[in-house]
């Protein structure tokens, strides 16, 4: 132990050695600094490899330290935003964060007399598109989207093409009326132009009418209807530009190109089909690894969009179907704890993407590049607004004829209204080939979004008050309504297989019997397969409350002094309900329907099933009255119990009572009255009294609630 006293001496010593360093100057082609020996083996600037206490190497980290401070600045805004007291209220979310923009980039501008770095196209629709994207996908309410498929269909992809060509042929027809300044602007370049300017924006939407909490249909037809509208308008607008990039455009080209529309949208189902399926099947095998089981969700959503992208198909429409696909799946394997990181990553990743495009949307308009058209810009303005309402109301004319809930008229007002462009169409007009009027497009473009965003984003929520527009129920759905609605929709899918029609209730129930038998048994483990629907209507609207928890009103205890109940009751209490629902379930009679009859229940025990009200309480009478007659129970019991009152009918005949002297008496009020007819039906003839007596008599008893429950 005395050797090692000398170590830390010697470790002090260096430690010193090494903070009197300074920083090294520059290095310098002279001769060797004075007061430095030759043989002097000290550091010295000089020397390549000296030792640094402190230096600064910027460039090393530039791309990330750039890209942490712009989440940091667009996060802090978005902070401060739901800090501002009544600013909420007024302004939308989006609206601010492009003031932030603005401001930031002419603060950049102004200090370095240079356009501010702008968003490029690669990084919107590779990096901050997908998790916005994903995360609409995923909290996709299933039920109201697949209820109004057909309407979405119809007016993301008719109304999407009603509004590309009407805005680009009218925006030709404007040229035309200017050749002096738009002369130079082909037919081509119009439909380019429109085909981008219709692009509906689902980060804006959603931004605005989340913040409104309007009626749960209207919040589906607008977010599904831009979902898909982005879907189309990159298609078309990709079929425009390889239009242009040919020598001369033939009929045969315009039929390839519509053929082309429909294999991108199909393939992009298809491949988001196939990775969906993949992502369930994969989370079955996670019960070891739960850490990694969010992962899957992420890494196979992001590889459904990429891979669309490679091969030139729709990649929104693939992120969106992996999502819907996979997702009940998903959240039957995984945990609680695993189903709660999942929703609160997709949803912090999306906000966080959702900030920054807004944020460069506001500082990518301070530019050198803009040119000025007045007949362009107001044209462009006032053709976005008619196009879109005319289509809203033509196609809604002729979709509520085969609605059973019709679009109202307020309905389609804010629709055509709702239609705000965003960051898609200002991506897509940076990639538009050079040409002499690009920067007219841009500066269009720009336009457009602004007024959108800050006109009618911020004057749609008044307008969605003046018109008194249904408001979203913010109550969740409780058991009792679930298992009515199921009922409903078995009832329905019965009527239309009775009468032969192939409605949405036919086809849904068709998936939910395929699902069942085949997709349930092969995607989710048998450790996680709920044996009763009851119990799995449970486990439903538990997951429900806890996703929706921040936003459903605190429940009320109807126990005013009660203590809390700990965790460890709670779960008790759910283990209880959990097993009891499954005794019940396994209790019952088994249940059938149009798809499994069971063929060994016998005419006897259907006839049971189906036993009228007054048989059951016919049984009941003679089997009480049998019990009397033995002496089971006495008075003083009797007497001590409590009395329910149960009417007995006769189900064979509907003819008037027997005659009292066949009335137990022990069975009548003290109060009853007697029957005032017994001399007229004793004068009846015996071929009157015969059937009479055959038939079950009818009386009112008094039975105990105690016996009738053994």
């Amino acid at each position: 132990m005395a050797a090692l006293w000398p170590l830390p001496l010697l470790l002090s010593q260096r430690l010193w050695a090494c903070l009197a360093l300074t920083l090294p100057e520059e290095p310098h082609d002279g001769p060797p600094s004075a007061g430095f020996d030759a043989g002097h083996v000290g550091p010295s600037v000089d020397l390549p490899g000296a030792l640094r206490v402190f230096s600064l190497d910027y460039h090393h980290v530039q791309a990330p330290f750039e890209i942490v401070l712009w989440i940091m600045l667009a996060s802090l805004a978005k902070l401060g935003f739901h800090w501002s007291g009544r600013v909420p209220a007024v302004v939308p979310e989006s609206c601010v964060l492009i003031m932030v923009g603005l401001l930031v980039g002419g603060v950049i501008y102004g200090v370095r007399h240079s356009a501010p770095p702008t968003l490029s196209a690669d990084a919107f629709f590779l990096f901050l598109l997908p998790p916005i994207v994903l995360d609409a996908g995923y909290f996709l309410p299933g039920r109201l989207f697949f209820e109004n498929l057909g309407t979405i269909l119809w007016y993301a992809v008719l109304g999407t093409l009603w509004n590309v060509l009407g805005i680009g042929l009218s925006l030709y027809g404007v040229c035309l009326l200017v050749p002096d300044t738009l002369g130079d602007i082909s037919l081509l370049h119009c439909l380019l132009f429109g085909s981008l300017i219709a692009a509906v924006d689902p980060v804006a939407v959603l931004s605005v009418f989340q913040e409104m909490q309007v009626n749960e249909q209207l919040h589906i037809l607008v977010f599904g209807e831009s979902l898909l509208n982005d879907a189309v308008t990159v298609v078309l607008y990709k079929l425009f530009e390889s239009f242009l990039r040919l020598p001369s455009v033939t009929g045969l080209d315009v039929l390839v190109g519509g053929f082309r529309l429909i294999v991108v949208g199909l393939g992009g189902f298809f491949v988001g089909l196939f990775f969906g399926l993949v992502a369930a099947l994969t989370s079955r095998f996670t019960s070891r690894a739960q850490v990694i089981a969010p992962l899957f969700v992420f890494l196979y959503s992001y590889l459904s969009y990429l891979t669309s992208e490679m091969l030139h198909f729709s990649g929104i429409m693939a992120i969106v179907t992996c999502a819907v696909t996979m997702k009940q799946y998903v959240e039957a394997n995984v945990s609680e704890r695993s189903n709660t990181n999942i929703q609160y990553f997709l949803k912090m990743w999306s906000s966080v993407s959702e900030t920054l495009i807004f944020v460069f949307l506001g500082v990518s308009a301070i530019q050198d590049i803009h040119m000025w058209s007045w007949p362009f810009v107001c044209s462009t303005l006032l053709l976005c607004l008619v196009w879109r309402a005319t289509g809203v109301l033509l196609l809604t004319a002729v979709v509520n004829k085969l609605r059973r809930n019709a679009v109202t008229f307020r309905d389609q007002f804010i629709i055509a209204y709702g239609g705000l462009r965003g960051a898609i169409c200002f991506s897509l007009v940076f990639l538009i080939d050079d040409f002499p009027k690009k920067r007219l497009f841009i500066t269009t473009t720009i336009v457009v979004i602004l007024f959108t965003v800050f006109v009618q984003g911020m004057t749609i929520k008044p307008l969605v008050e003046l018109l008194d527009v249904k408001r979203k129920k913010r109550a969740l759905p409780t058991v009792s309504e679930e298992i009515h609605s199921r009922l409903l929709d078995h009832l329905l899918s019965g009527i239309e297989d009775v009468v032969g029609y192939w409605g949405q209730h036919y086809w849904k129930d068709w998936f939910e019997q395929f699902n069942k038998r085949y997709l349930r048994r092969f995607l989710i483990g048998e450790h996680h397969q709920a044996r009763s629907s009851i119990l799995r209507v449970y486990q439903e609207l538990e997951r429900r409350e806890q996703q929706g928890g921040e936003e459903a009103p605190p429940p009320v205890d109807p126990r005013p002094g009660g203590r809390p109940l700990l965790p460890e009751e709670m779960d008790s209490i759910r283990r209880i309900l959990s097993r009891n629902l499954q005794n019940f379930n396994k209790k019952q009679t088994p249940a059938y329907s149009r798809h499994t009859l069971h063929q060994d229940v016998s005419a006897k025990t259907a006839l049971h099933r189906h036993q009228s009200l007054p048989e059951r309480h016919t049984c009941n009478r003679s089997t009480l009255c049998k019990q009397r007659e033995q002496g089971e129970f006495s008075k003083s019991y009797r007497g001590r119990a409590r009395l329910s009152r149960s009417h007995t009918v006769c189900s064979a005949s509907p003819r008037r009572s027997d005659p009292p002297d066949s009335v137990d008496p022990a069975a009548l009020t003290p109060t009853q009255p007697s029957d005032p007819e017994p001399a007229a039906e004793e004068q009846q003839s015996p071929l009157h009294r015969a059937p009479v007596e055959r038939a079950t008599k009818k009386q009112l008893s008094f039975v105990l609630e105690r016996e009738t429950r053994q």
